[in-house]
């Protein structure tokens, strides 16, 4: 049977490209509360799923409660992931508290979310979109099990991928479709309040987060450790941007490509874990432009890393099954990858090689030991360095499969869209054009260790990361 259709004012919210209704149906009618189960947009300031549940809350006249699940396996990720996800909580916690909103955390194998939706009595299910594979059937799943709506909202864009309806190989096919759209969505969020302040139940079960939330979990892969570098959470992501605006954005253009001064924001981490999105950085950058504190032309440059490569590289991920892997390559590239893969490699590494950094190349090494030992690595040198694994590797597909190992393994913003079309553009040329025919490379645009090192400082970078290799793992 059809479900019934949503009262006025809810059909009135669904009208938003951002939400997609995974469940549809009016929300459950003795319900207590609006849940939104909170994944990849780890942060209460400025986030459109939970004012979207808020929204939604203050229409039914209810509280709200946001819902996070710890599990011990989320795919390729280990301590160091874990580490900064636990802080980022404490700020989500804490946030959520003074806004009125109710936090309850779970650990499996005791977080089953169907069963605290009956705990407590859900109207209705709110959750984040995340473009990526394993994540995207989690959504999947669950809607086919609830038996309440399930609306998911697209929190981590400045303009939803459903505007866009697709992916586009180049940038500059994309640039029209989001100039035309950015007007309508790049504006500060409502931040609504909650009418209803959430009061739990003495009864209703959280895990505190003085406590190891990875305790017990023997499967964890802890030989990856936290690090020093950066600190989870909304409250250090605001920091860091108002660090940036303050004293790098003015510098930003002359800067971002010399890895061995402090030129860009380091705020990927934190747009990874949701600690802060990507609006709330433009919207800064754009009052920065306004106040006179940067040239126009600066900060647009910044704006097209944080918004449209970031965006074409969620819908990378979203429409490409095989975004982690070579099979992704145009037919363009494939073909000249697979005519120069006999080709002789002036170097042969193995896996476990790289991952150590003993390489010939010291450039190269440093940029692996900044990842290894920071979590981290400066954009400029992730080109370079997913480039020489193609070079050193057997052949294209497995140097991709290494890339992308290594990334997310170390990276604190691994297993996300921006990493892997950095690996695609990298290695298969994907958001790139073909270049001039040279070996090993084919037609996919090369850099090598000698011209790379004369653009920046190099030695001082190498000084920066250099280090006993016996501390890389």
């Amino acid at each position: 049977m059809p479900s019934s259709p949503l009262p006025q004012p809810l059909a009135k919210l669904a009208d938003n490209p951002r939400i997609l209704i995974r469940r549809d149906g009016p929300p459950r009618p003795e319900g207590k509360c609006v849940v939104y189960w909170m994944q990849r947009a780890m942060r209460i300031h400025e986030n459109p799923a939970l004012d979207v549940a808020i929204d939604i809350a203050n229409t039914l006249n209810l509280p709200v409660v946001v819902y996070f699940s710890v599990i011990p396996n989320y795919p390729n990720a280990n301590l160091r992931h874990y580490h900064f996800m636990q802080q980022a909580l404490r700020d989500v916690e804490a946030d959520a508290a003074e806004k009125g909103v109710g936090f309850i955390l779970r650990r499996h194998p005791d977080n089953s979310l169907e069963k605290f939706l009956e705990e407590v009595q859900a109207s209705i299910l709110i959750g984040d979109e995340n473009p990526c594979r394993e994540p995207e059937r989690w959504r999947q799943a669950l809607s086919r099990k609830l038996k309440l709506p399930y609306w998911t909202v697209d929190a981590d864009v400045v303009v939803p991928s459903a505007v866009f309806g697709r992916d586009w190989f180049l940038l500059q096919h994309m640039r029209p479709h989001l100039k035309a759209a950015l007007p309508k969505f790049l504006v500060a969020t409502t931040s609504p309040k909650p009418q209803h302040p959430w009061r739990r139940p003495k009864s209703l079960a959280s895990c505190s987060l003085h406590d190891d939330i990875t305790a017990g979990y023997k499967a964890l892969d802890r030989s990856i450790g936290p690090v020093d570098s950066f600190t989870g959470g909304t409250h250090a992501a605001l920091k860091h941007l108002r660090d940036f605006i303050a004293h790098g954005l003015k510098d930003y253009d002359e800067k971002r490509n010399h890895p061995e001064v402090h030129g860009t924001s380091r705020l990927s981490p934190y747009l990874h874990f949701g600690n802060i999105g990507p609006l709330t950085i433009a919207l800064a950058v754009e009052q920065a432009c306004a106040k006179g504190k940067a040239p126009r032309a600066v900060c647009d440059r910044f704006l097209e890393q944080v918004i449209a490569w970031r965006e074409l590289s969620v819908l990378f991920v979203k429409y490409n099954p095989n975004y982690d892997n070579w099979e992704c390559a145009e037919p363009w590239a494939r073909q000249t990858l697979v005519e120069h893969a006999a080709d002789k490699r002036p170097y042969r590494y193995t896996f476990d090689q790289l991952e150590r950094a003993e390489t010939h190349d010291d450039l190269w090494n440093a940029s692996q030991r900044q990842m290894v030992t920071q979590g981290w690595m400066h954009n400029y040198m992730r080109m370079y360095w997913a480039k020489m694994i193609l070079e050193w590797a057997p052949d294209p597909a497995r140097a991709y499969e290494w890339a992308v190992i290594l990334n997310d393994r170390y990276e604190l913003d691994g297993r996300d869209p921006n990493g892997y079309a950095g690996v695609a553009w990298a290695v298969v040329g994907k958001h790139d054009r073909p270049w001039f025919n040279r070996p090993i490379f084919g037609l996919v645009r090369p850099m090598s260790g000698a011209s790379t090192a004369k653009k920046f400082d190099s030695k001082t970078y190498i000084a920066q990361n250099a280090g006993g290799k016996s501390s890389l793992i």
